[in-house]
């Protein structure tokens, strides 16, 4: 379904990706791993179209979409869950997951995608009336990843959903991820909670300074020396 092949990105003169390349299948669940400043986040905006790539190409579905904007990525199915869930707090619940419904296909089966989501979400559909700002960490969270279903996304990306909440609510937002999974989705994932992470996806990518050093199924990634020592304090 993705492919980047040798992409180069960062911010104005500064180059934070180099030769970066990976693939993702359809229906795969896969996860790149590192740690802070590694480019992790850089990987998926420029994925998602918020960071032009300088050099390589980015193929989706068998089209180049090397270079397109964040809208055009979004038309074309890909979603970002970013860091730090980025709601609107002033609005509701309900109003903010219909800004999820973005895309045209999305907007067609509003409806019934809000229907299939509070399905998955039971405590969002407690929280609908209420301002999103109003909720916990946890309860943000889950709103931001509804959120990104609404847009009925090929390809879901979640950039470190589990980031700045306690161990339990980090468990619940992995129950959650695990039932996405469940339904068939095809998933890229990036999160330094890499014993948890493994433990969700099929394969996985080790990014160190911008460059993938090693990438292999995600139980053998576990049992990688290397990974246990680097990122699981083993």
């Amino acid at each position: 379904m993705l492919t980047l092949e040798r992409v180069h990105a960062g911010y104005g003169a500064t180059t934070i990706l180099h030769e970066v390349s990976l693939a993702v299948g359809t229906g795969e669940v896969v996860t790149i791993i590192g740690a802070n400043g590694a480019g992790k986040t850089t990987t998926l905006r420029t994925i998602a179209g918020l960071v032009r790539p300088t050099a390589g190409s980015i193929t989706f579905e068998g089209q180049d979409v090397t270079g397109l904007t964040g809208h055009q990525m979004v038309d074309r199915g890909v979603t970002l869950i970013p860091e730090g869930r980025q709601l609107f707090p002033e609005m509701t619940v309900r109003e903010n997951l219909l800004m999820g419904a973005y895309r045209r296909a999305a907007r067609e089966r509003q409806g019934e995608t809000l229907d299939e989501v509070l399905a998955l979400f039971p405590r969002v559909r407690e929280r609908l009336d209420q301002n999103a700002g109003s909720l916990s960490g946890g309860e943000q969270q889950m709103v931001a990843i509804a959120r990104g279903m609404m847009a009925r996304p090929k390809l879901l990306m979640f950039d470190e959903p589990s980031l700045g909440l306690a161990p339990i609510v980090v468990a619940q937002v992995f129950e959650v991820v695990d039932r996405i999974v469940k339904t068939g989705a095809t998933v890229l994932i990036v999160e330094q909670n890499v014993f948890h992470t493994l433990k969700v996806a099929d394969r996985g990518y080790v990014l160190e300074n911008g460059e993938i050093v090693l990438t292999d199924a995600a139980a053998a990634l576990l049992d990688n020396d290397h990974v246990r020592r680097a990122y699981l304090g083993i």
